[in-house]
């Protein structure tokens, strides 16, 4: 179960909100809002959650927390005379005393709102009650810790920043379920700038980076990193294509869009072929018509192959007439896919041009008008090598607007390193969403680095599986 926020953002960061009885530190320097977020988390709890909550301060008096936060609306004073709220300022030592009493204060306190939620601003004093001994701090950190949990109250502690320069990690960053990180940074020597990150979350997964927020007259305003610009998509929806690997799918909000422009940034190490495979299977499972591209270092039996591991039968589909090839290669090819692969490794561009133009785009023209689905997949490199980057570069962007004009989905290999920086960015503003896969030691990465709606994911692990679909992002 989770405790929601109800903070702008922090909820989607956390994946549905704190974990419910979880104890978590909110770290950040003087003026980074951690008192503002902790009331903000409390009052939006009473208010939205039914949850009632207890503020415990060591160095303010509850007059100045009440004015403080009716700037933001919050009128903390009705939720007291409610009994769903206390502001309590009291010592460090006292709260100790009082936490480790059966019946005491702490108790009390707790039994008569029903407390579900707790703030204590803040824990930096706490471990200085016994700065002679190390060890009696940390045993004060596992009482409060202890007391917590078994109240099963979902706790925010508040500190004040710790060294980031330091060597150790600090002890209560290890016996604590969560740490989120405030900070004040200077951007392009203008103005500082808020951010936010989740550095640990027991017991769920978090959205990774640092996200700007703001004080705004509400409170705490997250904006997350990857969704600056993000368009809300329905992911269920049948302009989105499925690539037969779930998690995929979830990064991409439900697959690739039809009609679209993709380019897969790899290289030779990266294990790209089962992406490819699995977005091709899952189009020809669709009922699409595919038109592939054959680059130098796949052959139709290679392919062949790969599908047959996806359950595709290529032999079905090019007898059904529903995959054709483009082949700048003289290589032996079944007789039975003759009708299926066009020759065009005798054509110089000019007559290549003429063979799409009132060859190949007339048919596709026609399965069109009958709404047939088309997805047409090459490798770039292969294009560039027979054809030359300026060719390329004349050509490309007409060649995906066309395609784009009639509805039809393209996806493109291609090694941005491999074209140089200049042929890259053309690619990329020729297209609507770029992913990008590479290794690094031992690991290979995937990140959706352009997308159509904005948004911009983490890099995550890509890793090859024995059973079907090969692939799982994680």
């Amino acid at each position: 179960m989770q405790s929601a926020t109800g903070i702008n953002g922090l909820d989607i960061i956390l994946g549905g909100g704190l974990p419910t009885g979880s104890a978590i530190i909110v770290e950040g320097a003087p003026g980074t809002g951690k008192t503002t977020l902790g009331i903000q988390y409390l009052y939006n709890g009473i208010q939205q959650y039914n949850e009632n909550g207890i503020f415990i301060t060591f160095e303010e008096f509850p007059d100045q927390i009440y004015t403080d936060m009716k700037r933001f609306g919050w009128d903390l004073q009705a939720l007291e005379r409610n009994n769903q709220l206390r502001v309590i300022s009291l010592s460090p030592e006292t709260l100790i005393q009082q936490m480790r009493e059966t019946d005491g204060l702490f108790e009390t306190l707790i039994k008569e709102i029903d407390c579900r939620r707790i703030v204590i601003d803040s824990i930096s004093l706490l471990k200085f009650l016994n700065r002679d001994s190390e060890i009696k701090g940390r045993e004060i950190l596992y009482t409060l810790r202890n007391i917590l949990r078994k109240f099963k109250l979902t706790s925010l502690l508040i500190q004040e920043q710790s060294d980031l320069n330091a060597e150790h990690v600090p002890f209560e960053h290890f016996i604590f379920d969560g740490l989120i990180r405030l900070s004040l940074k200077e951007h392009l020597q203008l103005f500082r700038q808020r951010t936010m990150e989740v550095l640990k979350m027991r017991g769920s997964s978090i959205l990774e980076g640092e996200h700007i927020y703001r004080i705004t007259e509400e409170g705490i305003y997250v904006v997350l990193a990857s969704r600056t610009v993000a368009d809300i998509q329905d992911s269920e929806s049948e302009l989105r294509l499925k690539t037969g690997i779930q998690s995929l799918d979830d990064i991409l909000g439900g697959g690739l869009d039809r009609g679209n422009i993709y380019m897969l940034d790899t290289n030779s190490k990266a294990n790209y072929r089962n992406i490819i495979t699995s977005i091709l299977a899952e189009r020809i499972k669709a009922g699409d018509q595919l038109l592939t591209i054959l680059s130098s270092i796949q052959s139709i039996e290679e392919l062949a192959a790969l599908l047959k591991l996806h359950q595709v039968d290529l032999n079905k589909v090019i007898e059904e007439k529903k995959m054709y090839f483009i082949e700048h290669y003289n290589r032996p090819l079944p007789e039975s896919w003759r009708n299926s692969v066009f020759h065009v490794n005798d054509l110089d561009n000019e007559k290549y041009n003429h063979f799409l133009k009132y060859e190949l785009y007339p048919k596709i023209h026609s399965d069109l008008k009958n709404e047939k689905n088309w997805f047409i997949y090459y490798d770039l490199n292969a294009i560039i090598n027979e054809r030359g980057t300026d060719y390329v570069l004349r050509h490309f962007a007409t060649e995906t607007a066309s395609a784009r004009s009639k509805g039809m989905t393209v996806l493109v290999l291609c090694n941005f390193k491999e074209v140089g920086n200049n042929v890259a960015s053309f690619l990329e503003r020729s297209c609507n969403g770029v992913l990008k896969t590479w290794v690094d030691g031992s690991y290979q990465y995937l990140q959706i680095t352009k997308a159509s709606n904005g948004d911009i994911s983490k890099p995550y692990l890509l890793e090859n599986m024995q059973d079907f679909p090969y692939i799982r992002l994680i």
